[in-house]
């Protein structure tokens, strides 16, 4: 018998992690991010002009990215430069929750 509650929880602890990668201008973003070719990060501008997206609206996208750990950013003087998170402590547990999914399912299609 599978305890479901876990499989609920799991999903909650997820939700922000979903919804921000739910959106196709967020998508776009973390798309930019990942063709980056040196890995040192990018501005707001730079994503501004490859999204075609405002700079006002880069930086909401972002901190939800950010709040999703998705997205982290490193300071030189006043400029940021935004990268993935290298930590991928959140897609872990997004790729845990859904092989506990197909166990279930691969267990229902062998009773």
């Amino acid at each position: 018998m599978n305890d479901y509650s876990i499989l609920k929880q799991d999903l909650h602890d997820l939700s922000d992690f979903l919804i921000a990668l739910g959106d196709e201008k967020r998508q776009a973003i973390i798309i930019q991010l990942l063709e980056e070719k040196n890995c040192g990060g990018l501005q707001v501008t730079s994503l501004a002009e490859t999204t075609n997206l405002s700079r006002p609206a880069i930086s909401h996208h972002l901190k939800i990215l950010k709040e999703a750990k998705i997205v982290n950013y490193r300071q030189e003087g006043k400029k940021n430069f935004y990268y993935l998170n290298h930590e991928q402590t959140e897609i872990k547990k997004l790729q845990s929750f859904l092989d506990k999914v197909i166990r279930i399912m691969n267990e229902k299609d062998n009773s």
